[in-house]
């Protein structure tokens, strides 16, 4: 007698035989890095740097098949504070990020935001960079001590222009200049500009004398020789750039920026897994380094409850510096 085997069992048999099935990033597998939908939010105008950043970091996610059709859009308005007081609206959305950075910090506090990035889920820190002190190329001033030697004799009468609210980076970095040349941070005439794309155009039509903003902003206007950059905040000099630190030009400042990434507040475990899987993989990509050596950016990368601490800390700080300065 000839038994016959049921065709479901063949069935079985054969995708045993044949292995596991491929799984699709729909299907859960980890490789679920492909967010469809994702939307980036640039708390800023165009042209500053969460919005370089976070275009740069799209374009890079792509390219390097990470995901597709990232939308990025601003939502500037008071430092950063209207597009986190957005973020955090979206509960549970895990589809949404925002670019953002010590200015964000700074504007919380500056403005008494009634959100701040604790409400938030940190994601991820991406860099750390430079600010760098720039004039127009028609301005008189062709060194950092020939600018603070006007600066001195008539403090409100040189405005200095920053990207950020105070409290932000491009207003640390200028008051802790100032305090180290000896002038008192409050008689400084800051001007502040919602991102680095608004302060260029001052920059270069001399409405402020001079302006402090991050390397990557201006790195290709100070190529270009539109804007003279006279020299960088950090600790060492920048490799693209004809510039002293201020440190060895006579003034104790070492002061550095950063930026990340945060998402809306109540998202699940696997949400917030895609999404840092995402960051983790953008980062350990090709295109991505290749994008820190032309902005002239140093991985500064930091994840998860690491990079919440970091935010924590970094609140303590604007505070800490912002009392010192007496402001």
């Amino acid at each position: 007698m000839r038994l016959r085997t049921p065709l479901n069992l063949l069935t079985a048999v054969a995708l045993v035989l044949a292995g596991p099935p491929l799984l699709t990033a729909g299907d859960g597998a980890d490789s679920g890095t492909r967010i469809p939908g994702l939307r980036f939010m640039v708390p800023n105008s165009p042209g500053g740097g969460y919005d370089i950043t976070a275009r740069t970091a799209a374009k890079n996610a792509e390219d390097a098949g990470l995901t597709h059709n990232i939308e990025v859009f601003n939502l500037p308005g008071a430092g950063g504070t209207v597009g986190l007081s957005r973020l955090v609206s979206e509960h549970g959305n895990g589809k949404l990020a925002m670019s953002m950075g010590l200015g964000v910090v700074g504007a919380v506090r500056s403005n008494h935001a009634p959100k701040t990035l604790a409400d938030t889920t940190p994601i991820a820190r991406l860099t750390e960079e430079q600010d760098v002190v720039v004039v127009a190329k028609n301005s008189p001033y062709r060194t950092v001590d020939e600018l603070i030697e006007a600066w001195r004799k008539n403090p409100g009468k040189l405005p200095v222009g920053g990207g950020s609210s105070p409290g932000g980076p491009d207003h640390l970095a200028p008051m802790l200049m100032a305090r180290a040349a000896g002038i008192a941070p409050k008689e400084v005439n800051y001007i502040p500009f919602d991102g680095g794309g608004e302060l260029l155009a001052s920059i270069l039509g001399s409405k402020v004398a001079f302006g402090v903003s991050g390397v990557g902003e201006y790195l290709d206007q100070i190529k270009a020789g539109e804007l003279r950059v006279l020299a960088v905040t950090g600790p060492e000099r920048v490799d693209e750039l004809d510039a002293p630190t201020l440190k060895e030009s006579g003034y104790d400042v070492d002061f550095t920026n950063w930026r990340g990434i945060v998402a809306p507040p109540g998202l699940s475990d696997a949400e917030r897994h895609k999404l840092t899987r995402l960051v983790e993989e953008l980062h350990d990509s090709p295109e991505w380094r290749k994008s820190l050596r032309q902005h002239g950016w140093d991985d500064a990368f930091l994840t998860g409850e690491k990079f919440g601490a970091f935010l924590a800390a970094q609140d303590k700080r604007v505070v800490s510096v912002l009392k010192e300065l007496g402001l």
